[in-house]
């Protein structure tokens, strides 16, 4: 292929599988990394529950974390450990649920900026 030994062809070839890698990294951190059993099956269900979560977290980056210059690019562990593992009280009251996070925490505006946007999206 003409121009294939040129450095910029090789880094830009080099930076296209890179993203590759990030989503298969993420993929291992979301569960790929240890298949739960010996049975087939069980595995199917395990590595479609991996992928599941992958894309979610992806997506939440994308459309809800876009612009958050500490989350948009964040790791799944990252993720986790700042507004998934979400403490809060959810409670109930007249027949409605009532999320009560802790004032202190120091992402809750920005996990309360993304459930908005989440909810806001259109139902197709």
């Amino acid at each position: 292929m003409p121009g294939s030994h040129q450095p910029q062809w090789i880094d830009a070839l080099h930076r296209a599988h890179a993203g590759v890698e990030d989503q298969v990294r993420h993929a291992k951190t979301m569960g790929l990394r240890n298949l739960p059993s010996k049975a087939w099956t069980v595995n199917q269900g395990w590595v479609l529950a991996a992928n599941i979560a992958a894309d979610l977290t992806a997506w939440m980056r994308l459309l809800g974390l876009h612009d958050q210059k500490d989350l948009s690019h964040a790791e799944p562990d990252t993720l986790r450990y700042r507004l998934l593992h979400l403490p809060a009280k959810l409670t109930t009251h007249a027949r409605r649920r009532i999320l009560s996070i802790s004032e202190t925490w120091p992402w809750a505006d920005a996990f309360t900026l993304c459930w908005q946007r989440l909810t806001r999206l259109p139902a197709t």
